[in-house]
């Protein structure tokens, strides 16, 4: 017999209410702050529609609704790595350029928290929220030095802090205005930083991100390094 384990009762209305709010204040405390890194709580309250006292209610003040913000990247940073995980990928190039464009999104969601000054996110809190991306970014990449796809001049772990610092420039330039990428942009820097061809790098994203003519991976010339 096949039992499945019962999904969970739905809030009553008041609770429903309160979690619709809490979003909803996080959703304009994201936007307010990307507009304005020095946007205050009267601000954040006033795009949300609620009164000042209502984001009290929520949130202690400015640094737990800052926290608040992280927390949600957070999930969401862990729920696309597990996406990016499975099934897995024949090669690590694939592996690669399939993991930059299923983060990037969260990545371009939550690029507000980059803005922020370090006393609001904390010294240590953004590299925090991304060590299961950098863990998983790590090992593809070894994967991929031990597949002959990636170069090994330089060690896995300080090529995927290379190729993260790269991923947040690029981010950092959307949050100035000075560069829109839809991901395959982002995933195609990724796989040329860790050695792939440039062309085949381009070929292999369009092919992953459905933009371009399907192509299998032997026309992309996927192959040892």
């Amino acid at each position: 017999m096949n039992s499945r384990p019962a999904p969970p009762p739905p809030l009553p209305p008041r609770r429903r209410k309160a979690a619709t709010t809490r979003t909803r204040i996080l959703e304009a405390a994201r936007r307010e702050l990307g507009r304005s890194p020095d946007s205050s709580l009267a601000d954040i309250a006033e795009a949300a529609g609620v009164a000042r006292r209502t984001v009290y209610v929520h949130f202690a003040g400015r640094a737990a609704l800052v926290e608040g913000l992280a927390a949600d990247a957070g999930e969401a940073i862990r729920l696309a790595v597990t996406v990016a995980r499975a099934p897995a990928a024949p090669d690590a190039a694939t592996a690669l350029a399939r993991f930059v464009l299923t983060l990037w999104p969260v990545g371009d969601h939550y690029r507000t928290l980059l803005t922020l000054p370090r006393h609001d996110l904390g010294p240590d809190r953004l590299s925090e929220l991304l060590a299961p991306a950098r863990d998983t970014a790590a090992g593809i990449l070894a994967h991929g030095q031990r597949q002959g796809l990636f170069h090994t001049g330089v060690p896995s772990g300080p090529l995927s802090r290379a190729i993260e610092a790269h991923l947040l420039a690029l981010l950092d330039s959307v949050n100035s205005g000075i560069w829109t990428d839809d991901g395959t942009g982002a995933a195609t820097a990724a796989l040329i930083a860790a050695g792939v061809d440039s062309d085949i790098a381009a070929c292999e994203v369009r092919r992953l991100h459905g933009t371009g003519p399907s192509r299998t991976k032997s026309r992309c010339g996927i192959g040892p390094y």
